[in-house]
């Protein structure tokens, strides 16, 4: 017996796959700095565990497969208070953002299809991809240019008849670029000219730095080529609730989707009944958490900028920088850091970034580093970064 070629070809997440070299590490008595990973160490709010209480009742049914009216509503007056008009009829509630997105590629793409992204971009788009025999094709944003959004000669370069759509994340996770005006109207101009799907995962739309403002697609462009997804994972520090949002104006599309969501038949219920307090927070509560975040990005910023032969830029959203460092493989690099390195009993884990690239080779010296740990954590963390380079470069 044999597993499926699909299942051979499935891309290991570059995020999680050397997580065995840093539990290998703690059976040692080693402590380990988690910046590999996303996962914010800020409370979620109580208001989620308060409504939890209140609205569950003595059986856990399945919810209606779009999710649970109330959260739909809620999902509406909050996209509302930043100018997106959206109707019950036009989002779904979906098992975290990944959902969404995959209901978005299998809504317009088919197998062979091709969607075009800017890379690096988020690991996962790789492992979605491919279940569905997808072709993601790569516009490299330069680590030298500050990952910027590349000139639109780039991408007509590798428009070809079976090109679905550009798919994108604003705030970028991994890069922290967040998109100017300008260059939204770029991919709305590419799109419209060679009649593409946008598909504009907008997970860290509240966490823009310095004053910026995160543009939300449908706010700037509403169009139906527009295909937005969401998430309460990383705003609300809330990534178990699995918890995202499908929206679309366009009819045809959103009705492929709720196909895929009926088919899976709800998203879950306990989670759903929680959500709805998250998202009546409002405005005072994100700008409290994204200052916070801000704040750790000045700290881990200011600490790898003192380290010789890092290249980086300096990350104007999300909570995630990319780095080139001066080693010769990062991966390598990173599990050394599991397996042959402490400083005082203490190493620090961050994720290599080659598993970002769809372009084979790349990235090769670059990494992520989330920074999700409190500001002297993050501080210890990017020490330990600096002496494990300066050692592992003496081998």
């Amino acid at each position: 017996m044999k597993i499926s070629r699909r299942a051979e070809k499935m891309p290991a997440s570059p995020i999680r796959k050397l997580v065995p070299y840093a539990e290998k590490a703690k059976e040692r008595g080693i402590k380990v700095y988690h910046l590999n990973i996303g996962q914010p160490d800020i409370p979620t709010p109580e208001i989620f565990f308060r409504y939890l209480r209140k609205n569950l009742g003595d059986v856990v049914a399945y919810s209606h497969s779009a999710g649970i009216i109330e959260l739909r509503r809620a999902f509406l007056n909050y996209y509302a208070s930043f100018g997106v008009e959206l109707t019950e009829d036009e989002v779904i509630v979906t098992n975290g953002g990944s959902e969404a997105v995959i209901f978005a590629m299998a809504a317009i793409a088919d197998p062979g299809d091709e969607i075009v992204v800017i890379e690096p971009f988020y690991a996962n788009y790789k492992g979605f991809a491919s279940l569905l025999n997808i072709k993601l094709v790569p516009v490299r944003a330069e680590v030298s240019n500050g990952y910027r959004l590349p000139p639109k000669e780039r991408f007509e370069e590798v428009i070809t008849s079976k090109t679905r759509a550009i798919l994108f994340s604003n705030p970028s996770n991994p890069t922290g670029v967040v998109l100017t005006s300008s260059e939204i109207d770029t991919l709305i101009q590419f799109a419209e000219k060679h009649n593409l799907f946008l598909i504009s995962d907008e997970v860290y739309r509240e966490f823009a730095f310095d004053g910026r403002e995160s543009i939300s697609l449908l706010k700037h462009y509403k169009s139906e080529r527009v295909i937005m997804t969401d998430s309460l994972s990383k705003r609300y520090s809330a990534c178990g609730t699995r918890i995202g949002l499908f929206a679309t104006h366009n009819r045809q599309i959103y009705d492929a989707a709720m196909k895929f969501a009926q088919a899976r038949l709800s998203p879950p219920t306990v989670a759903q009944l929680g959500a709805v307090g998250l998202l009546e927070l409002g405005k005072e509560y994100t700008d409290k958490i994204k200052n916070e975040y801000q704040l750790r990005r000045d700290v881990v910023f200011e600490e790898l900028s003192k380290i010789p032969g890092v290249l980086l830029t300096k990350p104007e959203g999300a909570f995630y920088v990319s780095v080139a460092l001066p080693v010769d493989d990062a991966e390598r690099f990173v599990k050394w850091m599991l397996t042959d390195f402490n400083d005082s009993g203490e190493t620090v884990m961050v994720a290599p970034l080659s598993g970002f690239y769809a372009t084979e080779g790349s990235g090769k010296k670059e990494i992520r580093i989330a920074y999700v740990l409190e500001r002297r954590k993050l501080k210890r963390a990017c020490e330990l970064l600096r002496k494990g380079i300066e050692g592992y470069n003496r081998l």
